[in-house]
């Protein structure tokens, strides 16, 4: 028996898993999901909510990306998020595009504070796509006029 708001959460070990906790009291108490990228914080994360593990990839390593979508694919499937809410990298870029195609799920995107000049290059993709597009650098609005700025989450 699954709420009608459905809200998946997709982090990159590291900082972007850091950067999304910190604003965990905006979902508290909502039916969500987390998808990661290593079995360790997989783990970790499902003594929150349930966890799903898809592996690490990247674009220099196609032959791993491509099973990571295919891993993406099955939990959008399964999950059928409303929301799908991301701080990054790759498989989070994929869970936003597959949530928007296939259920129509709101997009956010919170880019990365390291990213100073531009958004990640998920960001830059996600970007068109995204309900709201939080960039962690206020000067990064001028080139990035439909994204938000409310400071840094780090």
């Amino acid at each position: 028996n699954r709420s009608i708001t459905r809200i998946l959460l997709a982090a990159s070990a590291g900082g972007h898993i850091s950067q999304l906790l910190k604003i965990s009291e905006a979902w508290s108490g909502m039916d969500v999901c987390f998808v990661t990228t290593t079995e360790v914080l997989k783990n970790k994360l499902e003594k929150q909510a349930p966890a799903f593990f898809v592996g690490e990839s990247n674009r220099e390593h196609l032959v791993q990306s491509v099973k990571v979508f295919f891993r993406c694919v099955k939990i959008v499937l399964k999950e059928r998020p409303s929301v799908v809410i991301s701080t990054g990298a790759l498989h989070g870029c994929l869970l936003c595009y597959l949530g928007k195609i296939l259920f129509g799920s709101k997009v956010i995107w919170i880019d990365s504070i390291t990213n100073t000049e531009k958004p990640s290059l998920s960001g830059r993709l996600v970007y068109p796509i995204a309900n709201l597009f939080i960039l962690q650098w206020q000067k990064l609005l001028e080139k990035y006029p439909k994204a938000e700025y409310h400071g840094t989450i780090i």
